[in-house]
C-alpha cells in the first residue's frame, strides 16, 4: 500500500493545478477581536494554505482563479468558510467563534439530515474518529461506548448483536433464524452477524437506533439497527495514514487516499490490517493462539453528473486467517447422572489431567486445530437523485461470506469430540428503493420498498466426529460394550443443510407537524417471508459392526435424519409516535410499535425422543413483538445534553436457543418461549466545559424475564434429570441489568514538531453487572460483573501529525465474555475470555 503512495498522490492532486496565480491577504482574529497567530487558510479543493503570523495576518498565494471558498481553522474555534468572489478587493476580515459548545450531531437514520437531538428515536451515535481513538475497530469494543449493546462471539459465525438484550439468539448460531438487530453499511444490509466481527473500514459515523425499527429499514428489525456510515469519495484531494504497534506483537496500519478523477469523478480507496499474537498458549502445539489476522479493504467511485445527482460504486472485501477463538477450561457443575458420567470421573478414568484449573492462567492443551477462517465481501451501487422537495435512493447489493473453521468442541486435550467444523457459503442479494423528503409544509414522509434474497450452503459438508475417547463421554449404562476397541473412533456425521429465503417489504412513515410543537409520526410495513430448508444427515465410520447391541449404542451418539421444509408467511406491523416539543431545549416523545420476527427453521439438527427424531421442531413459530416507549431529550446548556428514555417489550413466542444433551445437536436447536417481556431505562447524557473539557456517560438498566416457558431444556446442572423444565420467572440469557460507559477528554491547544493541534487525555470506563450465560439459568453459567478501563495520552492535529499512546484494560481485569457448557452435556463447561490489559502507539498523519 505505501508503495503505491507515490502513484496516487499526483494524480488526485494534478486537477487542481491551473496556470494563473492569485494574491490574498488578510487578518484573522476571534470574536473579541484577539489576533489568532498560527490560524490555517486552505483553499478549497487544494492543498494551497498560508498559517496566520503572531498578529493573525496571512498572504496567500494561489494558482487558482477566484471564485473560489476559503477553509479557515484554527484550534479551540469552529472552521469558517469564506467565499472568494471572481474579483476580490482589499483585505480580507476572518472572525473565528470559539468552539466551546457541544457540536450538533447530524444523523442520518431516518434517511434524511437531522439533529440528533430533534429525532423521536432512542439513538447513540460514535463518530469515527472516537471509534478509531478509543480502538474500537469492530463491533465487540464498540459495545463499551454503548452500554445498550451486547455482543456475544465464540467465534464469527457464533456471533450474536443484540440491543436491549434482544436480537440474535444467545448461544451457538442456527442459520435457519434472522437477526431481529439490523446491521447496515451505507444503506446495504449484511445478513450474517459474522459481520460485526470484521475491522472497521474508514467509518465516519456510526449510529445505533433502540426499538424496533421496521418503518425506516429496508430488512424488518425488531430490537433495533446499526446505521453505518463510511467516509465518501471528495473531490478535495486528501488522504491519512495510520500505524499501531502494541504488546503481544500487535500491529495495525489503515490507510485512506481520496481526491477527483475529473471534473465529475472522485475515487476513494481505503485499506486496514490488523495482526496480533495469541492471548492463549496451546502446551499441546507449543505455540499460541487466538491471534489476529485481519485484512480489508474499499474502493469507491463517485460520479456526479449534476447537483442533483450522486452515484457511487463500492467494493470492499474483507479477510481474516486467525488461529483462533479457542475457549478455556472454565469449570465443572455436578450433573444428576450416574456418578461414573460426571466429567470428572470420566477424565479419571481416562487418565487424563487438565493442564490447569485456573482459566486465566490462559493455558490450553486443545488437540484439535483451532481455526475461524472468513472471506466477506461484496459490492453495491447507490444512487440518490434530487426529485421535487425530497430524494429518490435506489441501493443494490451483492454480497458474499465463506465460512471455514475448526473447533475442539469437547475444550480438552481428549480425543472425545475430534472434529467440529461447519464449512459455509453464503450469498445474499437486495434491492431497496425509497423516497424521502416533504409531502406539505408540513408532511414529510418515507416510502421504501425492499426484497432480499439469500442462499446459504456447506461448503462441503458440516462434520461432528467422535474420537478414541468419545465412549467414555457417551457411556450411559455400566454395560461393558461401551469398551469395544474402535466403536466410536472416527464414527461421526456429514450434515448438508441449505437454505433459501426471500423476503419483500413496503414500508413508510409520515411526520405530521400538527403545530410548531406536536408531531404525530405513524407508519406501516408489510413483509412476506419465503423460506426453504433442506436438511439431511448422514452418519459414517466407526466400527463396521452387524451386532444389534452395537449398533444400538452407536445410535446413541448419533443418528441419521433428514427433513425438507418450504414455507412463507405475511406480516403486517407498524408503530405510532406522538413528539412535542416543550421549548427549544426539551423534546418529549412516546411510542407504540409492532414488530415480527419470521418464521425460524432448524438447522443444526434435531432431538431425538424414544429413538425417533423430533420432526415437529423442525420449524418455530415467528416472533409477535409489542413495544411500548417514552423518553425526553434536553440540552440544559448550549454545551450540555441529557436524554431520557423507558420501554416495556412484549414478546410472544420469543425464538430461543436451547442446549440439548443430545451430542448430534451439540451446537443446540432453536424453541419458542411462549412469552417473554424485557423492560429497563436508559440514561445517556455529554457535557463540555469551555474548550478544553469534555465528559459523556451512558447507563442502561434492563430487566428481561421469560414471562413462559414451560417447556425449556433444563440447566447444566439438572442433565440427567427430566427432559424439559418449567423456568417461567427465570432471567433472559446475556442481559445484565445494569450496563454503564463513562468517559471524558481534557485537552490543551499546543505544537508538535511544527505542527499545530491540541494536547490530550482521555479515559473511557464500561461496567456490566453479572449476566446469565446460558438459555436455562444455570448457577454455575453465570457470568460474573467486571470494570474496564481504558485510556490515551497524546496529541491530535486536525491535519497534519497526531501521536498517541493507548492501554486497554488498564487495570488488567480477569473477565469472562461468554461461558458455555461443553459437547453432551457432561458437566464441564467452557469461558470465552476477556482480553488482558493491552497497550501500545499510534501515530497518524492525514493530509
Amino acid at each position: 500500500m505505501i508503495k503505491l503512495l507515490p502513484l496516487f498522490l499526483p494524480i488526485l492532486l494534478a486537477a487542481n493545478i491551473a496556470a494563473a496565480q492569485t494574491t490574498l491577504q488578510g487578518v484573522i482574529k476571534n470574536g473579541e477581536g484577539t489576533p489568532l497567530p498560527g490560524a490555517t487558510i486552505l483553499v478549497k479543493g487544494t492543498n494551497v494554505h498560508a498559517l496566520a503570523d503572531s498578529v493573525g495576518r496571512f498572504s496567500l498565494e494561489t494558482q487558482k482563479d477566484p471564485p473560489f471558498t476559503l477553509l479557515v481553522s484554527f484550534i479551540g474555534h469552529k472552521p469558517k468558510e469564506l467565499h472568494v468572489p471572481k474579483q476580490p478587493s482589499g483585505s480580507l476580515q476572518v472572525a473565528l467563534t470559539k468552539n466551546d459548545l457541544l457540536s450538533e450531531v447530524v444523523i442520518t437514520a431516518r434517511r434524511r439530515k437531522e439533529t440528533l437531538q430533534n429525532v423521536p428515536i432512542p439513538i447513540s451515535v460514535i463518530s469515527g474518529a472516537l471509534a478509531e481513538d478509543a480502538g474500537a475497530f469492530n463491533v465487540n469494543r464498540l459495545k463499551e461506548l454503548v452500554p445498550s449493546v451486547q455482543l456475544y462471539s465464540s467465534n464469527p459465525r457464533n456471533t450474536g448483536l443484540s440491543i436491549r438484550g434482544l436480537g440474535t439468539t444467545f448461544g451457538l448460531t442456527n442459520d435457519g433464524i434472522d437477526p431481529g438487530v439490523g446491521f447496515y453499511v451505507d444503506g446495504v444490509y449484511y445478513a450474517r452477524t459474522a459481520a460485526t466481527t470484521i475491522d472497521f473500514l474508514d467509518v465516519e459515523q456510526i449510529e445505533v437506533l433502540r426499538g424496533p425499527q421496521g418503518t425506516l429499514f429496508g430488512k424488518n428489525t425488531t430490537a433495533g439497527a446499526f446505521n453505518v456510515t463510511t467516509r465518501k469519495p471528495s473531490f478535495t484531494p486528501g488522504a491519512s495514514f495510520e500505524l499501531s504497534y502494541g504488546n503481544y506483537g500487535y500491529i495495525q496500519a489503515k490507510s485512506s487516499l481520496t481526491g477527483p478523477l475529473g471534473k465529475k469523478v472522485a475515487a476513494r480507496l481505503s485499506f486496514s490490517g490488523t495482526q496480533r499474537d495469541g492471548l492463549l498458549y496451546n502446551v499441546a502445539k507449543n505455540k499460541p493462539t487466538n491471534d489476529l489476522n485481519n485484512l480489508g479493504a474499499r474502493a469507491q467511485i463517485l460520479f456526479k453528473p449534476s447537483e442533483k445527482v450522486d452515484i457511487i460504486l463500492a467494493a470492499d472485501a474483507t479477510r481474516q486467517r486467525p488461529d483462533g477463538y479457542a475457549q478455556v477450561y472454565a469449570g465443572t457443575a455436578p450433573t444428576l447422572r450416574a456418578g461414573y458420567r460426571q466429567f470428572n470421573s470420566i477424565i479419571t478414568d481416562l487418565n487424563y489431567k487438565l493442564p490447569t484449573l485456573n482459566p486465566f492462567d490462559r493455558v490450553i492443551d486443545h488437540d484439535t486445530p483451532w481455526q475461524s477462517y472468513q472471506d466477506f465481501g461484496g459490492v453495491s451501487l447507490n444512487v440518490d437523485i434530487q426529485l421535487g422537495p425530497g430524494k429518490l435512493t435506489s441501493t443494490t447489493a451483492y454480497r458474499y461470506w465463506n465460512w471455514d473453521p475448526s473447533n475442539d468442541r469437547d475444550f480438552t486435550g481428549l480425543q472425545a469430540l475430534a472434529l467440529s467444523q461447519a464449512p459455509s457459503k453464503h450469498k445474499q442479494w437486495s434491492q431497496e428503493v425509497r423516497w424521502a423528503g416533504s409531502l406539505h409544509p408540513r408532511l414529510s414522509a418515507v416510502f421504501g420498498v425492499f426484497a432480499f434474497g439469500q442462499q446459504l450452503d456447506p461448503d462441503g459438508a458440516h462434520t461432528e466426529e467422535s474420537g478414541r475417547d468419545q465412549w467414555r463421554f457417551s457411556q450411559s449404562t455400566t454395560s461393558d460394550l461401551w469398551k469395544t476397541p474402535g466403536l466410536f473412533d472416527g464414527y461421526g456425521i456429514k450434515s448438508y443443510p441449505r437454505l433459501k429465503t426471500f423476503s419483500g417489504a413496503f414500508f413508510g412513515q409520515l411526520d405530521w407537524k400538527i403545530s410548531n410543537r406536536l408531531n404525530l409520526l405513524p407508519g406501516l410495513r408489510f413483509n412476506y417471508d419465503d423460506k426453504k430448508v433442506d436438511f439431511r444427515r448422514d452418519t459414517y465410520g466407526g466400527l463396521q459392526t452387524e451386532d444389534p447391541q452395537l449398533i444400538a449404542l452407536k445410535n446413541l451418539v448419533y443418528t441419521s435424519q433428514a427433513f425438507k421444509t418450504d414455507i412463507d408467511d405475511t406480516n403486517l406491523s407498524g408503530q405510532l409516535t406522538l413528539a412535542f416539543k416543550v421549548n427549544s431545549r426539551i423534546n418529549t416523545f412516546a411510542t407504540f410499535s409492532t414488530g415480527f420476527k419470521p418464521i425460524g427453521l432448524n438447522l443444526g439438527g434435531l432431538p431425538t425422543a424414544s429413538g425417533k427424531t423430533m420432526l415437529e421442531l423442525a420449524v418455530i413459530k415467528p416472533e409477535e413483538v409489542r413495544h411500548y416507549e417514552v423518553g425526553i431529550k434536553t440540552s440544559p446548556s448550549p454545551n450540555s445534553t441529557v436524554n431520557l428514555t423507558v420501554y416495556n417489550t412484549d414478546i410472544s413466542d420469543y425464538q430461543t436457543q436451547v442446549q440439548a444433551a443430545d451430542l448430534s445437536v451439540n451446537r443446540g436447536y432453536l424453541a419458542n418461549a411462549e412469552k417473554v417481556r424485557v423492560r429497563g431505562a436508559e440514561l445517556d447524557a455529554n457535557i463540555k466545559i469551555k474548550d478544553f473539557l469534555s465528559f459523556y456517560g451512558a447507563l442502561a438498566y434492563t430487566d428481561g424475564k421469560y414471562v413462559t416457558f414451560k417447556n425449556a431444556p433444563p440447566p447444566l446442572e439438572e442433565t440427567g434429570g427430566p427432559t424439559f423444565k418449567d423456568i417461567s420467572g427465570g432471567e433472559l440469557p446475556g442481559i445484565s441489568k445494569w450496563a454503564a460507559s463513562l468517559g471524558g477528554e481534557v485537552t490543551a491547544a499546543g505544537k508538535l514538531l511544527g505542527h499545530d493541534g491540541n494536547f490530550f487525555l482521555a479515559l473511557d470506563s464500561y461496567y456490566r453487572s453479572s449476566f446469565s450465560s446460558n438459555p436455562t439459568p444455570s448457577k454455575y453459567l453465570v457470568v460474573d460483573s467486571y470494570v474496564l478501563l481504558n485510556g490515551r495520552v497524546g496529541f491530535r492535529a486536525p491535519n497534519g501529525l497526531s501521536l498517541f499512546v493507548w492501554g486497554r484494560n488498564l487495570l488488567d481485569k480477569d473477565y469472562f465474555e461468554q461461558l458455555l457448557p461443553g459437547a453432551g452435556n457432561a458437566g464441564h463447561y467452557a469461558g470465552v475470555l476477556g482480553d488482558p490489559r493491552t497497550y501500545g502507539v499510534t501515530i497518524r498523519y492525514s493530509l
